[in-house]
């Protein structure tokens, strides 16, 4: 929980230091949430780290559904990356290139996906 309060205060305080910037100098305040994003997003990253560590015990117990948890940790590093450019984008005034990297996010999710809709089909058909 402190490591978390640390983290808010860190985006709050950047955040505060790109406004005090965006009136004169606005490339600064870019520079300023840029980096700002970079540490959060490296500090997440850690906690990744750690969850997937633990995701090694659940691993254990899934037998032959082993594929099934990568493709999860794969949407999952897909909607994170996704999410944290798009922010990026968007903090930039680049509106558009931020739709876009989101609506490839999707279709990137969609198509990890696609393993797990076939195998839901598959045991389906084994029903019929």
């Amino acid at each position: 929980m402190q490591e978390i309060v640390k983290v808010a205060f860190l985006g709050m305080a950047g955040a505060l230091l790109a406004v005090q910037f965006r009136a004169q100098k606005p490339e600064y305040a870019t520079y300023i949430g840029l980096a700002v994003s970079i540490l959060i997003f490296g500090y997440a990253l850690r906690q990744v780290e750690a969850v997937i560590g633990q995701l090694g015990r659940i691993r254990s117990y899934l037998g032959s559904g082993q594929g099934y948890l990568s493709i999860l940790l794969k949407v999952i590093g897909i909607t994170y990356i996704c999410e944290f450019s798009s922010g990026i984008c968007r903090d930039a005034g680049y509106q558009a290139v931020a739709a876009q990297i989101e609506v490839l996010g999707k279709l990137s999710v969609m198509f990890a996906g696609l393993p797990i809709l076939f195998a839901v089909i598959e045991q389906i058909q084994g029903f019929m």
